[in-house]
């Protein structure tokens, strides 16, 4: 069994969104009101060593304990992972895998994406009990598995029923051993090569297929989505443009607490910057997929 007084948190990230784990570390660390220690580990696929110390320097050692990972070290080597023609980066698919990289003895853990900062205590979604599910997720944007800009487009091949509730992977609470014995990552990347033609959003489409109807929905303030209005969210995903970028087109009061939790962090001096750097990333990512298919 795990120790009940450590939280397991899992993010991935690379050199250019680190600035965002930062600013979720610190909220993470300032909202987080009660006795558990918090294991962060973070999956690095490329953050430079300048990075990483500034990493190290925002949360309190005494609070939260940094667990470094490479990502090479994260898929199996017998994993063929799907390359695609999108924009999304390679490391949306590390956290069908992370799972795997937890200290032994964890058998339960919080994957979040990394444009998320958190305004609730973390032990509050930690304490969620899973029952007999895998995973407990919030539902998407999207709705349904039959929503016609996302979703499941073969559902009915499937047999998944049109109306079943399609989930957003940003934040999920994971049984690890459940996940593990279950071989879920495979099965994911299993359904992702034998679907690709259907495949929309990634990952997120393989998870939907893999768990239809078979997850703990959680209450929406557990992964606000951050074009919405809300007084009071537990956590916000900033889903769409980021806060760093100049572009940003989001509630501003989510931007503004944004920027709240990274003046704590040594990124406070830090400005957006041109939304042509977004386009820039995502136009280096393709390329680089496109390579990866040669």
């Amino acid at each position: 069994m795990s120790d009940k007084k450590t939280i397991s948190i899992v993010v991935a990230s690379d050199n250019f969104y680190v600035i965002l784990v930062a600013a979720l570390l610190k909220s993470i660390e300032l909202n987080h009101k009660t006795d558990e220690h918090i294991d962060f580990y973070i999956i690095d696929d490329g953050i430079s060593n300048k990075n990483r110390k500034r990493i190290e320097e925002v949360a309190d050692s005494k609070l939260i304990t940094i667990k470094w990972v490479m990502s090479k070290d994260v898929i199996p080597t017998d994993v063929q992972v799907p390359i695609d023609n999108s924009g999304f980066p390679l490391t949306v698919y590390l956290r069908l895998f992370c799972p795997l990289i937890v200290d032994k003895g964890v058998d339960k853990i919080i994957y979040m994406d990394v444009d998320i900062i958190v305004k609730d205590d973390i032990s509050n979604l930690w304490n969620i009990n899973l029952g007999d599910y895998t995973i407990a997720a919030v539902q998407d944007v999207a709705k349904t598995v039959d929503c016609e800009w996302a979703g499941i487009p073969n559902y009915k091949a499937l047999g998944i029923p049109a109306g079943s509730k399609y989930f957003n992977a940003g934040v999920s609470v994971i049984n690890v051993n459940k996940w593990r014995d279950g071989n879920i990552g495979n099965k994911v990347i299993e359904a992702l090569h034998l679907h690709k033609k259907h495949v929309i959003l990634g990952d997120q489409y393989g998870l939907n297929v893999v768990f239809a109807n078979k997850w703990l929905e959680l209450d929406p303030k557990w992964n606000w989505f951050a074009f919405a209005e809300n007084a009071n969210p537990s956590l916000i995903h900033f889903l769409d443009i980021k806060p760093i970028f100049k572009t940003y087109n989001s509630q501003e009061a989510f931007k503004e607490e944004f920027f709240k939790y990274l003046s704590y962090t040594p990124w406070k001096s830090f400005k957006p910057i041109s939304g042509n750097k977004r386009h820039l990333k995502k136009i280096y990512t393709k390329i680089k997929k496109m390579f990866m298919k040669f």
